[in-house]
């Protein structure tokens, strides 16, 4: 059958790597310039066209799927099958209707469980069982019928990008599995059991804003979650904004402070600072300023903010300006 593949990221690239792999008619890649390349996580349009390229593989780009310039090429690419993989855009109707079999669409969780936004980040944040699933696209929220579920296992220590690289093992693994007996003809989508579907909501960058009051496993969580490929958790000291890209617990220290402070800095480990009632090091940090610039940290200074200390000091340069004024 004539295949089309849409998106823009690494799963993309997985996708046509897989169905090549597996001797699948790649006829065509339609993935997002790079003129909108910071609204994507993992961009990887780059790399999509030297693959295409170098397999013989029509490719083109676009900025919104349902253009309608868009639109006609790919009804110009006549796809028996269309993947839509690897972009955060909603396939509009006219779109899912093109292609003569179906759309099959991708997501990262053991569907039902973990339909909806931000995949990635909530099976880090939960280290929960993620799954390489393909399913037949519709007017839904990742509800239609599955065609491949290829499961693997998330650690409590895993960050992002560690879930990452599991869900493109996994890839590989569900399409060396699945497409052979795809290009034999085997159709066979398993419907979704609507009453065990969950679903998770969207994740913005705030998000990821750390309150060193808030339990140990919370604080943990979040960075873990925020970590690449996504914005990063965060944190500030001596008013620079810091981002956390990697963390551990550091459960057997035997230290005590106050949630934020800086208790020991290690060349080896990191920084060690109290996390709600326990201690996390701190192993990679990085001013958001600055980028890669060290970064100065020293015993006994403190991440985050006081609101009432804050307040007061605002106030009185406010007081000092206004009695400046008169």
């Amino acid at each position: 059958m004539k295949i089309v593949v849409a998106g823009a990221t690494i799963s993309t690239l997985k996708t046509v790597e897989g169905l090549v792999r597996n001797g699948a008619n790649v006829a065509a890649i339609f993935s997002l310039d790079e003129s909108v390349a910071g609204k994507v996580s993992g961009f990887a349009s780059p790399e999509i066209r030297e693959f295409a390229l170098h397999n013989g593989i029509q490719f083109y780009t676009f900025i919104n799927i349902n253009q309608p310039a868009t639109i006609e090429a790919i009804r110009n690419a006549a796809p028996d099958v269309l993947f839509a993989v690897g972009f955060s855009q909603i396939v509009g109707n006219e779109v899912l209707a093109i292609p003569k079999l179906a759309a099959i669409g991708f997501h990262p969780t053991m569907l039902p469980t973990g339909r909806g936004r931000a995949p990635l980040a909530w099976l880090t944040y939960d280290a929960s069982k993620g799954a390489a699933t393909f399913f037949v696209m519709g007017a839904g929220v990742d509800d239609g019928p599955i065609l491949a579920q290829e499961p693997f296992s998330i650690d409590a220590d895993d960050h992002a990008f560690d879930v990452a690289e599991k869900l493109l093992q996994a890839m590989d693994r569900a399409f060396d599995r699945w497409i052979p007996e795809f290009n034999k003809g085997i159709w066979n989508p398993m419907p979704q059991d609507e009453y065990a579907a969950s679903y998770t909501g969207i994740r913005q960058p705030e998000d990821g804003n750390i309150n060193w009051q808030d339990p140990c496993a919370v604080t943990y969580a979040r960075i873990r979650a925020a970590s690449q490929p996504h914005p990063g958790a965060y944190s500030y000291l001596n008013g620079e904004k810091i981002i956390i890209w990697r963390a551990s617990r550091a459960d057997d220290m035997p230290w005590r402070g106050v949630p934020g402070r800086i208790l020991l800095v290690c060349p080896d480990r990191g920084v060690l600072v109290q996390a709600g009632e326990g201690r996390l090091w701190l192993e990679s940090l990085e001013n958001a300023s600055v980028g890669s610039k060290p970064i100065e940290v020293r015993v006994g200074w403190k991440f985050g903010y006081c609101v009432e200390d804050e307040l007061y000091r605002l106030s009185q340069e406010m007081k000092e300006l206004r009695d400046q004024l008169k």
